[in-house]
């Protein structure tokens, strides 16, 4: 004990911490606890992209079939309601969803093993025509130059033709990784169709009492935001397609009908895809028919895309998806480097449903029921519920009067208590 200290005083060990919080200031502080979690949640989400990116060969097709799930939910909800067995239900849609797609499938693909050779011929006639005017026009480049690049240009054009139409449907994936990631998702998708509440009953079982009934109905408002969502895409796609492939048709481009299937796939990635191939439209109408055509071309996909815009997605989507294009450009940009075509096609998806569901979150109100989930063994057919006109609504509905978390729907004659209730005094 040093001389300086009063007898019987006991020894204060320094707080440290105490001494830090002095000397830092309080806006340093307060940003590096901000820069360690915001870091935190970038590695979250870092380690959640390697994930996808490993078990992708299971988790797209648990996605697609998701996906696909939303589109076919209200065909298979409105049989349900009008007295069909629900398994004939998810089996008429099935098969009437498989038959539709091989056959648009089949069409584009004979359409464009006939438009090809079309527009190759095209595509020479107009490097000719380029040719002849960089030598006799205005520009009178080197005519050896010239012609060395447009024989460049056709050799490879003529050499590459049954390449281009023995492979346009090849991937980077075997085949046999394809055949098993669509019989997964069609045996995903039965049981989603027949039986998805219990499914999702069953994985709520996982969270915590207390925040139970809370996720449950996230999730319902989550799913009812996806059935909008691929309801009015499928809607605008559709509207884009006819428009842009009318337009082509028109003005006597080749390759119209798969061009305007190209541009029905690409309305599924919002902004980016429909960009992307109504440039490719009217790339193909310039090389082909010139620069007038090209100038309709694009006056029709601006018209269409305008249309799409300010008409078709504030009608269709009304409040199902509330997404800044921001927030779709990024999320469909960082799918696209994470998990390629795939990924920013589920991008936008995603997001919508993390959106409703977290704000479904965060506006919910009231405890969540002390019930145990129920056994997830037994299949049973769900409630046609999503038949209707306004998905969001019937979300609502169903997470107030349907099956909750616990198993355990609750009696007309009984009415939850208020929380808020103080009760009688």
């Amino acid at each position: 004990m040093s001389e300086a200290e009063p007898a019987g005083r006991p020894h204060v060990a320094p707080d440290l911490a105490s001494l830090d919080r002095a000397r830092v200031h309080p806006q340093v502080r307060a940003a590096a606890e901000w820069a360690w979690r915001l870091l935190l949640l970038l590695f979250a989400a870092y380690v959640a992209a390697k994930l996808f990116v490993e078990f992708e060969e299971v988790l797209v097709p648990v996605a697609l079939a998701i996906l696909i799930a939303a589109m076919l939910v209200p065909a298979v909800d409105a049989l349900d309601r009008r007295g069909v067995p629900r398994s004939l239900a998810v089996l008429l849609n099935i098969l009437l969803a498989l038959g539709f797609i091989a056959g648009v499938m089949t069409f584009v693909v004979r359409e464009f093993m006939r438009g090809v050779p079309q527009l190759v011929e095209e595509v020479s006639a107009t490097v000719e025509r380029t040719k002849t005017w960089l030598i006799e026009g205005p520009l009178d480049l080197d005519p050896e130059q010239v012609r060395n690049a447009g024989t460049d240009i056709l050799d490879f054009l003529q050499h590459n033709q049954d390449r281009v139409t023995s492979g346009a449907l090849a991937t980077a994936t075997t085949a046999s990784e394809i055949i098993t990631g669509a019989l997964l998702t069609l045996f995903l998708l039965i049981f989603f169709l027949y039986g998805g509440d219990q499914i999702w009953r069953f994985s709520v079982g996982v969270v915590p009492v207390a925040t139970r009934d809370r996720v449950w109905r996230a999730g319902i408002a989550g799913f009812g935001t996806l059935v909008g969502y691929v309801r009015a895409t499928v809607a605008v796609a559709f509207v884009d397609a006819c428009g842009i492939g009318v337009g082509l048709a028109i003005l006597q481009v080749p390759l119209a009908l798969p061009l305007a299937s190209l541009v029905f796939l690409g309305a599924f990635i919002p902004i980016v895809g429909a960009l992307l191939s109504g440039s490719l439209a009217v790339l193909v109408a310039l090389i082909t028919q010139g620069w007038l055509a090209a100038v309709v071309a694009l006056a029709i996909v601006v018209g269409v895309m305008q249309l799409e815009s300010h008409v078709l997605q504030p009608f269709l989507l009304g409040r199902s998806v509330r997404l800044h294009p921001v927030a779709v450009v990024l999320g469909i940009a960082a799918g696209l480097v994470s998990a390629g075509i795939i990924g920013g096609l589920l991008a936008v998806p995603l997001i919508a449903f993390l959106n409703t569901a977290i704000r479904h979150l965060k506006d919910s109100e009231g405890a969540a029921d002390d019930q145990e989930a129920a056994g997830g063994h037994v299949v049973e057919p769900s409630e046609p519920v999503w038949d209707t006109a306004d998905p969001d609504a019937t979300a609502d509905a169903v997470a107030e009067r349907g099956t909750r978390p616990g198993g355990e729907t609750p009696r007309s004659d009984e009415s939850e208590p208020d929380p808020r209730d103080p009760g009688p005094s």
